[in-house]
């Protein structure tokens, strides 16, 4: 018989490796119900940040398309600016050609001695009235003949000219700004041939420049 030793209680024998079980399941545990709220709130950044990029790229769109409205707008009222000041040219260009004849009646009785009394008031308020609009007169005798301004009716030669030369002004030009609406229609002289050589010449040449008058 085997005798107890009085005093101790026999417990039952546990597996050494039953508490680090017990530990690493409870780590597991934790471990998988502590990551849970991290791993939540990166999706919600994530989806943040996605929503932040598209609203981003829609603000640029929108920016760009503004932008670009606003040049369209710049370039509309610039255009029709122009297009308003062109418009206003060309209809006081046509009101005032209809008129020129009636400034020539008024020049050829100012000329005649014939712009007397009320006609003559009512000619100058015409005058006063044209000029205010941008009408200018050009053309006058002496001046050296310019074919951009100048329409040459008549042509002759002259030995005291050195160059084509407007002798007579048969009809004022006008124009408005740096528009012509009419040239100036004038008689032209040139100078006689062999003449503009001889002036030229400074070696007094007698033989040459006394050559047409022998001949």
């Amino acid at each position: 018989m085997t005798e107890e030793t009085p005093g101790f209680e026999e417990k039952p024998d546990v597996p050494s490796g039953a508490a680090s079980d017990d530990a690493a399941e409870s780590a597991e545990s934790s471990e998988k119900e502590g990551p849970a709220a991290p791993a939540g709130d990166a999706a919600k950044i994530a989806g943040l940040t996605a929503q932040l990029d598209q609203v981003r790229t829609a603000h640029a769109e929108r920016t760009g398309d503004l932008q670009r409205l606003q040049a369209e707008y710049q370039n509309y009222r610039r255009r029709v600016e122009r297009d308003r000041v062109t418009v206003k040219e060309i209809a006081t260009a046509t009101l005032l050609t209809e008129l020129l004849p009636v400034l020539d009646d008024i020049g050829r009785a100012r000329e005649h001695g014939e712009l007397v009394g009320g006609f003559k008031s009512v000619a100058e308020s015409l005058e006063t009235a044209a000029a205010k609009m941008g009408l200018q007169q050009f053309g006058k005798e002496g001046e050296p003949f310019d074919p951009t301004i100048h329409e040459a009716l008549m042509h002759s030669y002259a030995p005291d000219v050195t160059e084509t030369t407007c002798v007579a002004v048969l009809q004022p030009g006008y124009r408005i700004g740096e528009r012509t609406i009419r040239p100036a229609r004038v008689a032209v002289a040139e100078p006689q041939p062999g003449a503009a050589p001889a002036a030229k010449d400074e070696s007094g040449d007698d033989e040459e420049s006394g050559g047409p008058d022998e001949g």
